[in-house]
């Protein structure tokens, strides 16, 4: 599963690469695309990360200019994390991305019928591996 892992975060770099973006940091744009502005320990738990690996990595997209944090009202040991304009506008910038992806699996001879005979199994997977599950 490591193999697979690297293998699919290396066919991702040739298109983040032309964003100036990691995949990593394309991770934590996807969840604030779906919901922006959220709490930095609501992205790490939807990424499956710790706090601390996040952290950082949300430090550098905000130097890059695609993000702000600011401090939660209620709480203000919280940090919201929330997209700039630059962040939203790498949304439109980034839309083709996964079909390239899709595209790059096909010329590997990975046929639709596998791909999504391998959904419902990593779905399965990750239900039961996710120690957050109700």
């Amino acid at each position: 599963m490591y193999a697979v892992s690297r293998l699919i975060i290396q066919a991702y770099r040739p298109y983040l690469s032309k964003l100036g973006i990691t995949y990593s940091q394309y991770l934590v744009l996807m969840v604030l695309w779906e919901n922006d502005a959220q709490p930095v320990n609501d992205i790490a738990k939807k990424l499956f990360l710790e706090t601390n690996t996040v952290t950082p990595l949300i430090q550098r997209m905000e130097k890059m200019g695609l993000l702000t944090r600011t401090r939660g009202r209620r709480d203000e040991r919280q940090r919201i994390v929330s997209l700039t304009p630059a962040g939203i506008e790498m949304q439109e910038r980034a839309k083709d991305v996964p079909n390239c992806m899709v595209d790059t699996l096909r010329s590997h001879r990975l046929s639709d019928a596998t791909w999504q005979g391998l959904i419902p199994v990593l779905d399965e997977m990750i239900a039961k591996l996710n120690p957050n599950r109700s």
